[in-house]
């Protein structure tokens, strides 16, 4: 009896030894034959960086769609700080009536603008309005302006065109042009940027007061 007992546990230990040895084997061949790749599926585009959608266009493309009712409503947002009625008094903010076209950081007797913006130089134009809008804080660094900015374009131009109604005095810019549909497959068949347009001469002696337009609206 003794000796049937012994035989089966013989069997049943050096069962058990190979199994172990088999699975000992396997994972050194699985693990010699993967390395040091990376595990996991490799998803489409999960590398390529997002975009958010199409590029913003110049503020005069939103200004042909524009709506001054939608862009009154926008104002509700700018009016615990300013007031907008001719003649009205200034608040937080100073008073907005005819602040488009108008110099920046100036007008409104009896307010103190802040440094940020005397300094600024430029006027209120379309162009400097709506980066006023987008970002104060970026448009005059130091500006007491606490309003965190309009990230939609169109609501900055719905904005704006309500503004110029209220005692504004510019006119609202035409479209920007497109560009001419194969202008990159012609610009490289003649030497691409070897060959700059004779204009550029003219635009380089511009004067610098051009290259840079005010943008802004704060405190």
């Amino acid at each position: 009896m003794d000796g049937r007992f012994n035989t089966i546990a013989g069997w049943v230990l050096g069962a058990g030894i190979v199994f172990l040895g088999a699975n000992l084997v396997t994972h050194e061949l699985f693990k010699a034959e993967h390395g040091n790749e990376a595990m996991g599926y490799a998803v489409n585009g999960s590398d390529e960086t997002e975009t958010g959608g199409a590029a913003e266009q110049p503020i005069a493309f939103y200004l042909q769609t524009a709506d001054a009712a939608r862009g009154e409503r926008q104002f509700s947002k700018c009016s615990g700080c300013h007031t907008i009625n001719q003649g009205g008094a200034n608040g937080t903010g100073p008073n907005l009536w005819g602040v488009m076209g108008e110099a920046v950081g100036t007008g409104h007797a009896g307010y103190a603008f802040s440094d940020a913006l005397r300094n600024k130089g430029g006027s209120w134009d379309w162009e400097t309005m709506n980066a006023w809008l987008t970002s104060p804080r970026a448009f005059a660094p130091g500006t007491r302006m606490t309003f965190g900015g309009l990230a939609n374009p169109q609501e900055r131009a719905d904005l704006l065109l309500y503004l110029n109604q209220q005692g504004g005095h510019l006119t609202v810019p035409p479209p920007p042009a497109a560009a001419p549909a194969g202008n990159e497959s012609a610009g490289n068949a003649s030497g691409g940027n070897e060959a700059a347009p004779a204009g550029n001469a003219a635009n380089a002696a511009a004067p610098a007061a051009n290259a840079a337009a005010p943008a802004g609206n704060s405190h």
